[in-house]
């Protein structure tokens, strides 16, 4: 088929679809800088119990700044509290322009998170998104053979250096892939996805897109999935949109108001200081030990508290009124 053009016009809705959430687990810290392990389990657990599958290791997790102990530990604590319920985790291969692509590295990912029993989500890298489209397809053909069941990630590069969004003519060619099961897309373009959703719905119509547009989390409503960092600040509040989308209750609107509100807040430059306003607004809950932030990770002004706190007592009194 001749994928379409990026769409110019809104596609149709999608009413009382049944929306599969994902949610980035942040990695919270201690006063002292370690890791706080136990709000990192209870945050795992919250994500769950409020039928959201936990994403372990990705951006939201500092993924690219982890050592491999902590990446170990965190898929450890999650299979044990997952159990036979499912989870996704970051395959991240770290490397630098220039590097070739690392496929034996990206096995090596892949293997150590399966041994606990989580989904692959396969991060972009230098060495990958610098081949042309015919070995790019071929790598992911590659990493599908042996992974069995992979998820694919376009990253933009205002998220990280080695991101690329693919061409639709590629993206069809991943979405042909059997192994690949969806694809998160973090360009932060509607057009973009909406095109996605269309040659998705074309080829392959249960092969997930998984929103990364934390700046319009409403694409839910045209028929994408997602998989979001900014889930991570309220997961129950998410899953009580989505009830309520899948319900047509009208009630949907307002608290998808207020969590995009949300989103663009914590989501201005820079992108990635948006894990700081994480750790911020979890702290104030009391769900973790403090607002620390990886080191390496731009941080937020202490005035941005007040403003969440604010955002955060709004949201209780939308899911619980």
């Amino acid at each position: 088929m001749n994928a379409p053009q990026p769409a110019t016009a809104a596609p149709p809705l999608r009413p009382n679809r049944k929306i599969h959430g994902m949610s980035a687990i942040l990695l919270p810290l201690l006063p002292s800088g370690d890791v706080d392990w136990n709000g990192f389990r209870g945050h795992v657990r919250r994500t769950l119990e409020a039928g959201l599958v936990p994403a372990v290791n990705m951006d939201t997790g500092y993924a690219n700044l982890i050592s491999d102990e902590i990446r170990e530990q965190a898929l450890r604590e999650t299979a044990a509290i997952c159990g036979d319920t499912q989870f996704v985790a970051g395959a991240y291969v770290g490397d630098a322009p220039g590097s070739a692509f690392a496929l034996d590295a990206y096995r090596t990912a892949i293997d150590q998170l399966a041994a606990h029993g989580g989904t692959p989500i396969v991060f972009q890298s230098f060495g990958l998104t610098s081949l042309g489209d015919d070995e790019l397809i071929a790598a992911y053909e590659a990493l599908g053979r042996h992974a069995g069941e992979f998820l694919a990630f376009e990253l933009g590069s205002m998220f990280a250096p080695f991101g690329r969004i693919y061409s639709l003519e590629v993206y069809e060619r991943l979405i042909r892939i059997p192994q690949c099961r969806g694809a998160k897309h973090s360009s932060l373009s509607r057009t973009q996805e909406w095109a996605r959703l269309a040659v998705r719905d074309a080829v392959r119509p249960e092969f997930r897109v998984l929103t990364g547009n934390d700046l319009a989390i409403d694409m839910v409503m045209y028929g994408s999935d997602y998989l979001l960092g900014l889930s991570t600040f309220d997961p129950a509040a998410f899953a009580v949109r989505d009830a309520f989308w899948q319900a047509g209750d009208a009630r949907f609107y307002e608290l998808n108001d207020l969590l995009q509100y949300l989103g663009m807040f914590a989501f201005r430059s820079p992108v990635p200081a948006y894990k700081h306003n994480a750790a911020q607004f979890l702290h104030e809950r009391g769900w973790i030990a403090s607002a620390e932030t990886f080191p390496g990770s731009p941080k937020r002004p202490d005035s941005d508290i007040a403003i969440l706190r604010e955002i955060s007592e709004r949201l209780a009194a939308l899911v619980t009124g």
